[in-house]
């Protein structure tokens, strides 16, 4: 089977490889913070070991779980938010077809998300639709009180046990949250749901692979055993060695560092498939919350090309060289589709007919690189044979090895977001929420400007 590469041709213009090279001795140095949990935020590495370390009987309950809700659902729920959702949309939306939601069945279940913004239409719509649907809920939340899928499980709730009754719908929710603790955990036992546990040592933007992210993925119908083992292959070789030349991770974290260190501020993720959008969604937040420290690391952007082509492109091409792109390429589709000949050939384009939409798209992806090299942009290619479970697992967990090197490698805790607090405190003091009384006068001062 192929695997994922990491190619880095596309950035010699910018840095050698004897330059790459000088990065091995920090890159050791990191790596052995990683693989023996010694390094900053090391009570948060339980996504190390993770895939090689999943449970048999647990994979058996997610996939039993996950059939009834299909067998009883046109549509269910998943209600989170940050890292309780995007690992899982990532690789639902990266498998799924995009007009599934025109084909939703009982045992072909869509998945529709609640609880990921404060919008009163968006869940107002949803529960509309609901009204006509069969469906069940998912609620992952650590806590059960961030405010977003708080308020939003807390609306579904309503709904579904006014829909089937308070005994039917404990039946038809899930909720993942803590093992011992928390307000979600608190009301699943009150109303005897099943629950998952989020664990203790795992934070919410690596934990997809644990029932954050396997029970969506299986309820979607999408095998979760291709998965873990995509990422048991990648974790082998992350953790077999910290090589710049052997390890694909340690590559990538010691090229974006080195760029960065030279004044490349923004990384760019791109795809070339309209399906790889959630996982620029869920990267962002890995390193956005990662390397986002003491007013230190690089910005994680991302664009769907060729689309994004049409508005970023200029940007791109002549704007700040503060930025580096590293693009998401799929080597095999799973469908064929050829342009055609057309005898009168008014658009002009007979002489691609013949040519699959794969081959057009590769030859955009190529002109783009060397158009940006051009405008000294740098480009890093990660290859993935084609987009199924194992190639997703091989890239979640090829993506928190070098997310976690990266952090090491600036100095900084790459498994906490301290930051992230702020904005909530200040909303609790306008809500007036009980306890932040003290701080409703400081906010109003900053509102009035004082």
């Amino acid at each position: 089977m192929n695997h994922l590469t990491f190619q880095y041709k596309h950035v010699a213009n910018f840095l050698s490889e004897e330059e790459i090279l000088l990065m091995q001795e920090e890159i050791d140095t990191c790596h052995s913070l990683l693989v023996e949990k010694a390094g900053k935020g090391n009570q948060f590495l339980g996504w190390m070991d993770l895939p090689s370390k999943t449970d048999e009987s647990l994979l058996q309950s997610i996939e039993a779980d996950a059939k009834s809700l299909r067998e009883r659902s046109e549509i269910i729920v998943v209600v989170g938010i940050g890292g309780s959702c995007l690992g899982a949309r990532a690789i639902i939306e990266a498998l799924v077809s995009p007009f599934s939601t025109f084909e939703n069945s009982l045992g072909k279940p869509s998945i529709l998300w609640a609880g990921n913004s404060l919008s009163q239409d968006y869940h107002a719509d949803l529960l509309n639709l609901l009204d006509k649907k069969e469906y069940s809920i998912i609620a992952i939340s650590k806590s059960g009180t961030t405010m977003e899928p708080a308020i939003a499980f807390r609306l579904l709730k309503n709904h579904i046990e006014k829909k089937y009754g308070v005994e039917e719908a404990a039946n038809r929710i899930i909720t993942i949250t803590d093992g011992s603790r928390g307000a979600l955990k608190s009301l699943s036992e009150k109303h005897g749901y099943k629950t998952y546990c989020i664990p203790n040592d795992i934070g919410g933007r690596y934990s997809v692979l644990t029932p954050v992210g396997l029970l969506p993925v299986a309820a979607a119908g999408f095998d979760i055993r291709q998965l873990i083992t995509g990422a048991h292959q990648m974790q082998k070789i992350c953790t077999g060695t910290s090589s710049i030349l052997d390890n694909p991770a340690a590559c990538y974290a010691a090229i974006r560092n080195s760029l960065y260190r030279m004044g490349s501020q923004i990384e760019i993720l791109v795809n070339y498939e309209p399906r790889l959008h959630y996982c620029t969604e869920w990267w962002k937040q890995l390193f956005g919350e990662s390397d986002g420290k003491e007013n230190e690391g690089i910005f994680p952007a991302g664009a769907d090309f060729t689309s994004d082509l049409h508005s970023l492109g200029q940007y791109i091409q002549e704007g700040q060289r503060i930025l580096f792109e590293t693009v998401i390429h799929i080597q095999k589709p799973k469908r064929g589709l050829s342009i055609p000949f057309n005898e009168a050939n008014i658009d002009g384009l007979n002489y691609i007919s013949g040519k699959t939409l794969h081959e057009v798209n590769d030859m955009a992806a190529l002109a783009t690189t060397l158009a940006h090299i051009e405008g000294e942009v740098p480009n890093l290619d990660i290859v993935l044979p084609i987009l199924d479970e194992h190639a997703l697992g091989e890239l979640i967990y090829f993506f928190e090895f070098a997310c976690g090197l990266s952090g090491y490698l600036q100095g900084t805790n790459p498994f906490d977001q301290p930051g992230v607090e702020v904005y909530k405190n200040n909303m609790f003091a306008l809500l007036r929420k009980p306890g932040f009384e003290n701080d409703t006068e400081a906010i109003k001062g900053l509102i009035a400007g004082e």
